[in-house]
């Protein structure tokens, strides 16, 4: 927080010593706070520095954080930060949308449940007020999860899509669309949602597996009594709707029976046998019912036929058919059931069987759809060869590249958008027609731009200036057509001049979930070559999706969705986003596990704690000394600081988010605590000399200041507080804003000198992992009182004896070219050298022999298990896949166990 001299607030001033344990729902809070109020999330549109810009793809303003939001926000913090960091001027325009469907099912339960209300009782304009009241209730909820998160967006900048300006935007496209002669008014079969009540584009629709039921009848020869046609159809309760009986003209079984009449059962009715193409020859028996007003398919047959459409389905689903009473009033799928047994009554239905088929869900209502005809508002796509183009051409780069072939195609098969809702809550279409003509104008085929002309109908971003003689349509826009405005209509309103705009348009990155390719993505970039003659975006990184172990999609009525929340109390935000981030594939599936985060919680603990041991020698930041003053393992570990920061760039410019947090985690956890601070332990000691110390200390101020930059974007409160306590940043400066160093630690030195130093680095640290297996297997490895003999050596291995002892536990380490070794002796090769382990007053020979023996006896005996499992046919043949390999992997672990034991036992003879 900055204080009135422009310096950090009080709460986050340097500290001289780290507390003992790292709190960071504290940390958290503290620093997200200083962030806003120091300003640090704002972007400058007077900059002269380049843009760099990235919108938040809204989130619904009534939902609460999910990890799906996690995992996008994470990475498109991490974006933001780390283009921060590269001297960018960044904008992260955060926002949220309205969710027509979403937010007015709600309020709309809301009223049901508590008042006993509709929203019809209520009224358009109180019913919309009850949702604004819920919106201005509500609605913060997930904004300020993002906060919790650490998400660095320009607050002062957030839109909705209901704001005034906005909906000024959405009401000018619809306009000018409908100008263009893009935007028509006709009657379509539609996707139709019984819960929500209105109708859906296919993007809305959920194709779903499902086991269902296919029903075989028989409809009788009207010219021919006793003489029937089969038919099977999944849907009996729509029969009351059927106008004719198609079957394909190359079908043999049925061309006697084409220009014929059947007799629908009920309500009774005469029907025709047509010929179409279309029939399928291989479903059922070969011949359909149609039902045009009911089934797509269907009703292009009867378009093409010219039948007749009988609509036996009210708009929640229930049938509507009075000639029917048995059926009339039911709802559809007990209508269902009860049609079959009225055909059965009738000696009419001939068997049932079970069918697998996909049935469209609606994605809101969660129930299935209603093909229904209808009459919407459809839209013609704009700009739909650039759009193409953009993507093909490369302007317009996708992560994974492989979703570049799904666009491709869905761009290839575009079918007209069903824009309109039967909805209140929304941008209500800008349409008015005249009073009175409004019956007839209702019940048109179809109205477009010759109906305006004509002045029947008014089409405009204002109402017309005689409005009491006037009609507005009450449908409103389909949620999606607001939201494909996002890139450009958040950054200006309309008709100004924007320097917003101006400067972060066209925006850099866009990260969103594949699900929302054809719903969003595509749509944005045809909107914005369409009204801005340019991209929307440069590069669109598409998330993984997130599924349990079992690889289910998270679903609260599974049980298996943590919440986010829960988890960063529990772990921290930190440990959420690092966690996650590490588990984070490119172009698959993420399957979590808690673990992971409480992995992210420990490797912050880690970070913690080499910090605090820093600080046990000394406050305040020490100047890296001289390079000739250094060990190789301060030059090594120096020079894998470089690496990793030119390994980090390479995988930004990739997008390979979890390779840069496995890079940060090996780094940290293997390079820097479980080497560089185990070799470098004793120039920290109270023995040391003062140079010794210091040289180390300045070592490691210089790596860690480095690294916490580096870690910055993955884990921000954690490296803020620690650079701030460590004095790594200057005063009253936040690493968040500090540009990355432009030079390598070891920019200036030899390399020849560098890899000398290095290789024996590496060579220390792989020997000494070899010694500790060794006393290990002799089972002295916790033993600190061992003597080492090393022959074949090296020059420069005598003075690194020290450090070798420190990091294996020996008392004694002798280099002797001429050591003779006991007959016995274990030894282990190195790239130090032969290294002997003398047992002598170590450990009982007898008593391991013994023990070795045993051991031997007990791993032969698990080896003929194994080995007679797998000879076993039937197990090999019966058993699953995995079984198998698994037990083929026990089998050489116990014949590699075997061998390492055996030799044991002949070195001890």
């Amino acid at each position: 927080m900055l204080d009135k001299g422009g310096g950090l607030g009080q709460r986050c001033r340097p500290m001289s010593e780290l507390p003992k344990a790292y709190e960071p729902q504290a940390v958290e809070a503290k620093w997200y706070a200083a962030w806003v109020d120091g300003n640090c999330f704002h972007a400058d549109a007077a900059s002269t520095r380049d843009a760099y810009s990235i919108v938040i793809p809204p989130p619904n303003v009534t939902g609460i954080l999910h990890l799906g939001h996690v995992l996008n926000a994470a990475l498109q913090d991490i974006l933001a930060r780390r283009a921060r960091q590269n001297g960018k001027e960044v904008l992260w325009l955060p926002g949220t949308d309205h969710a027509g469907i979403a937010t007015q099912a709600k309020v709309e339960r809301g009223l049901r449940e508590q008042e006993g209300l509709t929203r019809h009782d209520l009224g358009r304009e109180a019913f919309l007020q009850r949702v604004w009241d819920f919106k201005n209730k509500h609605g913060d909820i997930i904004i300020n999860q993002l906060k919790r998160l650490g998400c660095s967006c320009d607050w002062d900048r957030e839109r909705f899509t209901m704001d005034a300006g906005y909906t000024r935007w959405v009401h000018h496209v619809f306009v000018e669309l409908f100008k263009k002669g893009l935007i028509y008014r006709g009657k379509r079969m539609v996707n139709w949602c019984p819960i929500s009540l209105t109708a859906l584009s296919d993007e809305e629709v959920i194709m779903t597996a499902q086991r269902s039921k296919l029903y075989f009848m028989k409809y009788e020869c009207v010219d021919a009594p006793g003489e029937f046609v089969e038919i099977s159809t999944t849907r009996p309760e729509t029969l009351m709707g059927d106008v004719a009986i198609a079957v394909n003209p190359n079908d043999p079984r049925y061309a006697q029976l084409i220009g014929r009449r059947v007799r629908r059962p009920f309500p009774a009715a005469e029907i025709p046998i047509i010929a179409d193409d279309h029939v399928d020859m291989e479903f059922g028996t070969g011949a359909l019912k149609i039902t045009p007003a009911h089934d797509k398919a269907d009703f292009e047959i009867g378009q093409r036929h010219q039948l007749e459409i009988i609509d036996v389905m009210t708009p929640d689903g229930r049938i509507h058919c009075p000639d029917c009473p048995e059926l009339h009033g039911l709802d559809r799928f007990v209508a269902r059931k009860k049609a079959a047994v009225m055909l059965e009554e009738r000696g009419l239905l001939l068997k049932v069987e079970e069918y697998e088929n996909n049935v469209g869900f609606s994605e809101r209502g969660n129930v299935p759809i209603e093909p229904r005809i209808s009459m919407q508002w459809f839209l013609k796509y704009p700009s739909v060869d650039e759009a193409a183009q953009a993507v093909a051409s490369g302007k317009i780069q996708f992560r994974p590249k492989r979703w570049e072939k799904t666009y491709a195609h869905w761009m290839e098969n575009l079918q007209d958008w069903c824009i309109s809702r039967q909805l209140w809550w929304g941008h209500q279409i800008p349409v008015w027609y005249r009073k009175d003509l409004l019956d007839e104008l209702k019940n048109a085929e179809s109205l477009d731009t010759a109906d305006h002309r004509d002045g029947r109908i008014y089409v405009g971003l204002d109402a017309p200036a005689d409005a009491e003689q006037w009609v507005r349509d009450e449908d409103v826009m389909d949620t999606w057509f607001s939201s494909w405005l996002w890139p450009f209509s958040t950054m200006a309103d309309l008709g100004e001049s924007s320097p917003c705009l101006k400067k972060f348009f066209p925006t850099t990155d866009l990260v969103t979930g594949p699900d929302i390719l054809f719903f969003w993505v595509a749509r944005m970039i045809m909107a914005s070559y369409e009204f801005m003659d340019d991209l929307p975006f440069q590069n669109v990184y598409f998330t993984a999706i997130i599924r349990d172990l079992k690889g289910r999609k998270m679903s609260k009525s599974l049980g298996n969705s943590p919440d986010p929340i829960d988890l960063m109390e529990k772990y921290g935000a930190d440990g959420l986003r690092f966690g996650l981030m590490r588990i984070a594939p490119v172009g698959s599936d993420l399957r979590f596990d808690e673990s992971s985060v409480e992995e992210g919680r420990n490797f912050a603990n880690k970070l913690y704690n080499a910090c605090r041991l820093r600080q046990m020698s000394g406050i305040g930041m020490q100047p890296l000394p001289a390079f000739e003053l250094l060990r190789p393992y301060h030059i090594d570990v120096m020079a894998k600081l470089d690496d990793l920061s030119a390994d980090l760039a390479a995988s930004y410019a990739e997008y390979r988010f979890g390779e840069i947090a496995q890079r940060l985690y090996e780094f940290l956890w293997n390079d820097f605590c479980d080497k560089f601070l185990e070799a470098v332990k004793l120039d920290l000691r109270d023995s040391a000399s003062e140079q010794q110390r210091s040289n180390t200390l300045g070592v490691f101020d210089a790596v860690m200041s480095r690294y916490l930059q580096l870690l910055s974007p993955y884990m921000p409160h954690v490296t803020e507080e620690l650079s701030l306590r460590m004095e790594y940043v200057p005063s009253g400066a936040f690493l968040m804003q500090q540009p990355l160093p432009s030079r390598n630690l070891l920019e200036n030195l030899d390399e020849v000198a560098i890899k000398r130093d290095r290789a024996i680095a590496a060579s220390i640290y792989e020997s000494a992992g070899r010694i500790r297996n060794l006393k290990a297997e002799y089972k002295v490895g916790s033993r600190k009182d061992v003597k080492l003999v090393i022959k074949g050596f090296s020059p420069w291995l005598e003075e690194q004896k020290p450090v070798l002892a420190l990091l294996v536990g020996a008392a004694e380490i002798l280099l002797d070219h001429s050591y003779q070794s006991p007959k016995g002796t274990p030894a282990a090769v190195t790239s130090i050298g032969e290294v002997y382990l003398p047992l002598d007053g170590l450990i009982d020979v007898d008593a391991e022999r013994t023990r070795l023996t045993k051991e031997i006896q007990i791993t032969r005996g698990e080896l003929a298990k194994s080995e007679g499992k797998l000879g076993n046919a039937s197990f090999v043949d019966r058993a699953p896949p995995e079984i198998v390999v698994q037990e083929k992997s026990r089998l050489q672990e116990w014949r590699d166990k075997l061998a390492q034991l055996e030799e044991m036992l002949a070195a001890l003879a």
